[in-house]
């Protein structure tokens, strides 16, 4: 009696035992996806560094969609890659992160006149606009093995404000100034950021 008793215990002693160590270690790496702005859907990567006490955690992110507004087409590329750095040290809770992005568009004007003085149709043009930001985030990360977080910053760039592009049509060569398109999270300053993400770490 008393040995299956024994062997009990020493089996609930090593599950609580390696819980504890499960959950009092860093999940160094993590791998989700984000919805927010101006990534709308992205997926992440994350490495939390094992020096410096599990502080530092590189990252990057990547998406690509279509966006329209009005007559005007968008394809729209985002990526980003910087450091989180925790205020924990377990690679989980509160960071702030610092990142360089690239937001890269192919924007396809579908209602531009060309006009030559003696004909003029209508027709459409594409050309493309890269904006470059310096990041700064605040962020909450969960742990475990499903982790969720939310991220709020901003962007620093300097976004033109029009398009400025030669195209030609039946012929016709023309000059045009266009607004840019209205592109989620981007103003005159830079980009809005705000995000969602889940994911698994191991």
């Amino acid at each position: 009696m008393k040995k299956p008793l024994l062997v009990l215990l020493a089996l609930v002693f090593v599950q609580v035992t390696t819980a504890q160590m499960e959950s009092s270690s860093s999940k160094r790496i993590s791998v989700g996806a984000k919805v927010g702005v101006p990534n709308i859907l992205s997926l992440n990567g994350e490495v939390v560094l094992p020096i410096l006490d599990n502080h530092f955690a590189p990252f990057i992110d990547y998406g690509a969609f279509d966006i329209e507004d009005g007559d005007t087409e968008v394809g729209l590329k985002y990526t980003e890659f910087g450091l989180n750095y925790y205020f924990g040290s377990k690679g989980k809770g509160f960071y702030i992160g610092a990142g360089i992005a690239e937001l890269s568009t192919d924007v396809t004007f579908n209602d531009l006149v060309f006009d030559d003085g003696t004909n003029s149709v209508v027709g459409s043009a594409t050309t493309g606009l890269d904006i470059s930001t310096t990041n700064l985030k605040l962020g909450l990360k969960t742990g475990g093995v499903f982790y969720f977080r939310i991220e709020a910053g901003y962007g620093l760039g300097s976004p033109p404000k029009t398009i400025d592009f030669t195209a030609t049509s039946n012929g016709i060569t023309e000059s045009f100034s266009e607004p840019i398109p209205e592109i989620p999270g981007v103003n005159e300053s830079g980009l809005l950021i705000g995000n969602i993400g889940f994911g698994f770490s191991f």
